[in-house]
């Protein structure tokens, strides 16, 4: 499989549940990205859950693994340009998706994702696994 990936919150879960498709695919692929938001997601969600210790620890470990992106004053812009593109069709997204697809946008990655609302994000490259 080619290309240069981004993860989206919902397939790292994925991962972390040992989903056969998802970790088959990751085994394809030679670049892959998972944006700093994302990581905040999964954090959130760990402290949220009964087993707050273990869960941020499969975090840590996953970050210690993998090219983390941040934003930036690009990314800034590409947000305003998506934010504005989404609100002129009647379309919002979560602010932390809008953020996802600004990264994969100025970075010319696939974003690897289940949530089909990323459909409205103009030249967003998708995939769902």
């Amino acid at each position: 499989m080619s290309g240069r990936f981004l993860l989206d919150t919902n397939i790292v879960i994925a991962l972390f549940a040992d989903e056969a498709i998802v970790k088959g695919n990751l085994a394809q692929v030679s670049e892959v990205f998972i944006p700093s938001f994302v990581i905040g997601e999964l954090c959130y969600g760990a402290r949220k859950s009964g087993r707050v210790e273990a869960n941020l620890a499969r975090v840590d470990e996953l970050v210690a693994g993998i090219t983390i992106l941040i934003g930036d004053a690009e990314t800034a812009r590409r947000y305003g340009e998506v934010k504005n593109n989404l609100r002129l069709k009647g379309r919002p997204l979560p602010e932390n998706d809008v953020w996802i697809a600004a990264l994969a946008l100025q970075h010319d990655l696939i974003l690897v994702t289940r949530d089909a609302h990323f459909q409205e994000v103009k030249s967003l490259k998708t995939a769902a696994w």
